[in-house]
């Protein structure tokens, strides 16, 4: 698979918040990367092109150009091949077994707790054909434990490993980021969760993050 935009790595992404995940960690370590952004409704990723690359038929997908044109999928694993391969710095990882090993650990609680749940809350709120109250209701309240066990987690600490912001505490932000959109649920989060209102609003002051709300929004502009 061959590049002409003299990139890296090709990100293929929706306005999903599982791709922008992957974008900011890209931006952390200053990789450069093209984006191939693809609007859902025109079901692309079911196209044989997409599931070539990812079989699951799920965004994002990358293909990193400058390892024989290597494609991986699934978030989670991105993120982990990112750090694993060029964060030889350390920059958003640690030198040691036991810290990265808890940076994955909060990685998994994300991509088994946070996403599903709050994209279950929103597949049922706004997609759904029929209202299911006991269904929005589940899946709003899941989501409150998750910002309660992170509440927690965050009582006496700025990050979720050691005392810098790692891949584990970057992992959350795109997802979290979503609560805006249910006021009758989360309209008060802030208040009611304030350690993470504190946290979230540290990461959202990076400038990686801010770098990947432009990219964001200029992929949704194509």
């Amino acid at each position: 698979m061959s590049t002409d935009h003299g990139k890296q790595f090709t990100v293929y992404c929706s306005q999903g918040p599982n791709p922008w995940k992957v974008v900011l960690i890209l931006e952390e370590l200053n990789l450069e990367y093209h984006i191939n952004h693809n609007d859902t409704k025109t079901n692309a990723h079911k196209e044989p092109a997409f599931l070539a690359l990812n079989p699951n038929g799920r965004y994002p997908a990358l293909i990193d150009h400058s390892n024989n044109d290597f494609v991986i999928w699934e978030s989670g694993a991105i993120i982990l091949y990112l750090i694993n391969k060029y964060d030889k710095e350390h920059k958003i990882s640690f030198p040691d077994l036991e810290s990265n090993a808890t940076a994955t650990q909060y990685l998994m609680f994300q991509m088994s707790g946070q996403g599903p749940y709050i994209g279950q809350l929103a597949w049922f709120s706004m997609y759904h054909p029929e209202k299911i109250p006991s269904a929005i209701k589940r899946y709003a309240d899941e989501s409150k434990r998750i910002l309660s066990v992170l509440e927690d987690i965050l009582k006496d600490r700025d990050y979720l490993v050691g005392d810098k912001v790692s891949y584990a505490d970057l992992s959350f932000v795109a997802w979290n980021s979503l609560l805006v959109i249910f006021p009758d649920h989360f309209g008060t989060w802030k208040t009611d969760y304030p350690k993470v209102a504190e946290w979230e609003a540290r990461l959202e002051e990076r400038p990686s993050f801010k770098r990947t709300t432009i990219v964001r929004e200029e992929a949704a502009k194509n």
